[in-house]
């Protein structure tokens, strides 16, 4: 046998030549949020989407990127998905008053008038957010103080939920609303003699709410780039935008196609005739910007407005129980055709009558079909009773941690002692489904997620209210109310093969912070600061401060 000797025997394989990547992320601490939620130190992205995850050594051997970054042992998570929110409605209220917050009538008045005077040129005066609920005795308000104060500008302001509003005379005209104004689905208002208050609930909203002037396409661009910029600041990169119109879902697509709009969108669709019409025939629509497979439907109202649609009167109004927005003949029907369709039926339901009128149709209608994924949108208030049947038809939850903690304060005083316990019972509802698709439903609530994810864990508020939380049986762990946000609510749009988690085939949509949201103390979550935030391996925000 012959025998080597030299330096030929010694000699080692060649290194194989690095594989092109256009980004190589490392010395980081990745949260991939996979199946085993488990961790890695680095990542590569080609062609936006992720190719290869794990230590910082054996990534920089593999690849070489067109551009690195070292994360300095940052924290790095999938991009935020939020499950349910109102992005364009938003977009257009940044240029209205912003009443959140405001702690009585009058706080709210000076918010107004201050608007008006610079905004003096308006055609009408709006603005949103105003909650009773903060102000001292609680009463809704009415307009004589806008009459008064505004007597030849309209004013239209929308309660913080989105289910009220207050408008004054001269928007009440321009509407044609008299005390003889017949409504279903909805209230407006009159005092012990009869005449109108100004105060519109649900289906009466729309009244008014239909004479607004539309936005110029320029000025809806502006405020939709607007809304990005703030949604991008806080780690957002995909969104369920709850309920548009065909021509709003065309220019949300447009402007994406710009590559303006870098927010991936989930649009559910408002189901008008026209809409229905058009979408069923034209079929769902999956791409990476944008999911378009969902119709949204209303069932009820809400909670602080005594719209929602309760089993047994409310505590607060003995004589009240809520009401329906649509006759139950619609619901079926509608279901039954989404049914024989490929679309979702995404319905909003907040009492627990309304939940279970929808469940119920919910498994007539699927009879059996599975992995259809349609949701109820808050399941808010829900009987013991039905809770199962999220499981048992294959229901997603799509809830909004943050309500629980802006209603906790006087949500006892509508459902009483004994039905609060069946309210926002969010660990309960995952419990059945196996997942739950968390949401702020902005501008309802705060756009940050990481309000949404405290909430979520904590049951508290942000001065950390109450000691131990509101009902913390039904508080989350991190690492489900992380997936809550990302590739749970992914797989409630059908979108879970391409967002929520840093694996390879995934879209490379993540954001890096200092702070570490699994071991983080609760006290210090809302405050958390995004450093940057990635869409398809390109940086679309990088903090300046």
């Amino acid at each position: 046998m012959l025998l080597l000797a030299g330096p030929a025997a010694s000699a080692q394989v060649p290194t194989p030549p690095r594989q092109p990547a256009d980004l190589v992320v490392y010395n980081a601490t990745v949260y991939t949020v996979d199946s085993a939620f488990s961790k890695a130190r680095a990542f590569a992205v080609r062609g936006g989407r992720f190719v290869a995850v794990g230590s910082s050594a054996a990534i920089r051997q593999r690849f070489q990127g067109k551009r690195e970054v070292d994360a300095q042992g940052q924290f790095i998570y999938p991009g935020f998905y939020d499950a349910h929110c109102h992005f364009y409605g938003y977009a257009l209220t940044l240029a209205q008053a912003d009443l959140v917050g405001a702690t009585s009538w009058a706080a709210t008045v000076a918010r107004l008038t201050a608007h008006r005077k610079s905004h003096a040129g308006a055609a009408w005066l709006t603005g949103r957010g105003w909650d009773q609920n903060d102000w001292p005795g609680k009463r809704f308000p009415s307009k004589d103080t806008l009459d008064r104060l505004f007597p030849t500008t309209p004013v239209f302001i929308e309660r913080v939920d989105g289910h009220a509003a207050l408008v004054n005379q001269k928007a009440l005209d321009l509407a044609g609303i008299t005390a003889q104004t017949p409504i279903s689905g909805g209230v407006i208002a009159r005092d012990a003699q009869g005449r109108l208050t100004g105060l519109l609930v649900d289906n009466a909203v729309g009244l008014v709410e239909s004479k607004l002037p539309a936005p110029t396409p320029l000025e809806t661009e502006k405020a939709l780039l607007q809304a990005q910029r703030n949604c991008l600041a806080v780690g957002l990169t995909s969104l369920a935008d709850a309920g548009l119109d065909r021509p709003v879902i065309e220019q949300l697509a447009a402007l994406q196609a710009q590559n303006k709009l870098r927010l991936r969108l989930y649009a559910m669709i408002t189901p008008t005739p026209a809409n229905l019409d058009y979408y069923l025939k034209k079929g769902p629509t999956f791409s990476d910007k944008l999911t378009v497979c969902s119709f949204k439907v209303y069932a009820d109202g809400a909670l602080g407005s005594r719209g929602a649609s309760l089993l047994q009167p409310y505590s607060d109004k003995p004589g009240e129980t809520g009401f329906l927005l649509r006759t139950v003949a619609e619901y079926r029907a509608l279901a039954k055709r989404l049914a024989a369709s490929k679309f979702q039926m995404n319905t909003h339901a907040i009492g627990d009558s309304a939940n279970r009128l929808i469940l119920n149709i919910y498994g007539e209608a699927l009879a059996g079909q599975q992995d259809r994924r349609w949701r109820i949108e808050h399941a808010q208030v829900v009987s013991p009773a039905d809770v199962p049947k999220f499981g048992q038809f294959g229901i997603v939850p799509s809830v909004q941690p943050t309500h629980a903690t802006s209603d906790m304060y006087w949500a006892g005083e509508r459902l009483g002692a004994r039905r609060l316990p069946t309210a926002y019972a969010f660990r309960a509802l995952q419990k059945q489904y196996g997942q739950v698709a968390l949401g702020t439903d902005f501008p309802v609530e705060n756009i940050n997620p990481f309000y949404t994810f405290h909430a979520a864990v904590s049951r508290q508020d942000a001065r950390a209210y109450p000691p131990g939380g509101f009902q913390p049986e039904n508080a989350l762990s991190r690492a489900d109310a992380l997936r809550g946000m990302t590739t749970w609510a992914a797989h409630a749009a059908f979108e879970d093969q391409r967002k929520g988690q840093i694996r390879p085939g995934m879209l490379a949509d993540f954001i890096i912070l200092k702070t570490d949201l699994l071991t983080a103390s609760p006290e210090k979550l809302r405050n958390i600061q995004v450093q940057q935030t990635w869409i398809g391996g390109e940086r679309v925000y990088l903090i300046t401060n």
